[in-house]
């Protein structure tokens, strides 16, 4: 490894850093834990993954689209230690499913399933943020107008760095969006509170003193194996989190494929490996589920990365965060964090979606609708199963209609 590669790498995973950071920040906080547990997954999960991985430019940690499963299994467990067992037993059915060499199977799912069960996942994602970034009281139905006007100014941001204007400065399309957002939203809620008292409603991020790796144990949890393994919902958790992480991951794997070539390719089953590890990891360090996510591996090659260096020194950054910069980092109102989601949600259900499915057949759009449907109303696993067993009964169905068309055909001749 020369200089020039070690000065890329490095750069590259500072950039990846400054997106990662929000978005672990704000997924935590989107499943009702503590801002410091989304930062504890990239490191730990994320630098483990980084090692093992058979990818050069994947980065790893939570993923937005988790957020829903785990709200799920946190409201049917009622307890985050048994949640935190669920993701350890996930992390050894992926190692299962590697050695099992289950990859190749997995990226056979039909593409309907997988493209409603992401819109399913965005539909979820931006309700539940929406009364986050609003500060919304359920019981008197009030809101708070600073967090309104936060949350409104990060979205306006997070889109507007995607018109084409913004997109063709390469100086202003290297800066990440959501760190733009993140500035902004400190700076304003700054403003708020010295000239006005709109501010005063508003809520801010907050992180643990931590001295050393040590004091982790004081204020994170760990897995409650007692009566665990003899709990149904647990286990059900537990293949829940491996299927829909496997899933998100090796769907990354296939997207990253398209924007670098790497040779030879990456395993997908040694892909499950290192998922695996990373989420006993995560799990044993009290953290969230952890998969290979396409925005920053995209952000990662685009910064020009070109080795794993890249992610490793993202993951030592969210390090240096954690222990010496909790202070800046509690200046970040949460009603953008919830914002940074909703906009992660939006483009999981971009109206385009309807569109491309519809343009695929009548039997490809209900499979999807199928999916959407049964996940929203029913659960992931319920709803992938509903999916692919319409997508089967309308293969059925095409099969039959072209053996009585071509048997038609035949007795006209």
């Amino acid at each position: 490894m020369n200089g020039t590669t070690i000065r890329s790498d490095i750069l590259a995973g500072i950039i990846v850093f400054l997106v990662a950071l929000p978005m672990n920040l704000g997924i935590a906080q989107a499943c009702g834990l503590p801002p410091v547990v989304g930062v504890v997954t990239g490191i730990t999960g994320g630098l483990l993954v980084t090692l093992l991985s058979p990818s050069r430019y994947a980065v790893s940690g939570p993923e937005a689209s988790m957020v829903t499963i785990i709200l799920g299994a946190s409201a049917s467990l009622g307890s985050w230690p048994l949640l935190l067992t669920a993701i350890v037993l996930a992390g050894v059915m992926q190692l299962l499913m590697g050695w099992l060499k289950a990859g190749r199977w997995i990226t056979l799912t039909p593409a309907p399933v997988i493209a409603g069960m992401l819109m399913a996942i965005g539909i979820m994602l931006v309700t539940q943020q929406i009364p986050v970034a609003m500060a919304l009281n359920t019981t008197t139905f009030s809101l708070s107008p600073g967090s309104l006007l936060l949350a409104a100014l990060a979205l306006i941001i997070l889109f507007g760095w995607e018109l084409p204007m913004i997109k063709r400065q390469r100086i202003l399309s290297m800066v990440p969006a959501a760190l733009i957002a993140v500035l902004a939203g400190a700076l304003g809620l700054a403003l708020m509170k010295a000239w006005t008292t709109l501010g005063d409603g508003v809520k801010t991020v907050t992180l643990p003193e931590l001295s050393s790796p040590g004091a982790w144990s004081n204020v994170l949890s760990h897995p409650d194996w007692h009566g665990a393994l003899t709990n149904p919902q647990v286990w059900l958790t537990a293949v829940n989190i491996a299927l829909v992480a496997s899933l998100v991951t090796l769907l990354s794997q296939e997207a990253l494929k398209k924007l670098k070539t790497q040779t030879p390719p990456p395993s997908s089953d040694r892909e499950l490996y290192a998922q695996g590890a990373g989420n006993i990891l995560s799990g044993l360090c009290g953290g969230l589920p952890v998969t290979s996510v396409i925005v920053r591996s995209s952000v990662n090659v685009n910064a020009g990365a070109r080795t794993r260096l890249s992610a490793i020194v993202h993951c030592l950054l969210l390090m240096v965060a954690l222990f010496w910069l909790s202070g800046l980092i509690s200046l970040i109102p949460m009603p953008v964090l919830a914002s940074i989601l909703i906009a992660s949600g939006c483009k999981l259900a971009a109206p385009g979606v309807l569109k491309q499915q519809w343009r695929q057949g009548i039997f490809d759009f209900a499979s999807f609708l199928a999916t959407l449907g049964g996940i929203i109303s029913l659960g992931v696993l319920s709803g992938i199963a509903l999916g692919v067993g319409v997508q089967v009964l309308g293969y059925t169905l095409r099969s039959q209609l072209g053996s009585l068309t071509a048997g038609r055909l035949e007795r006209e001749r």
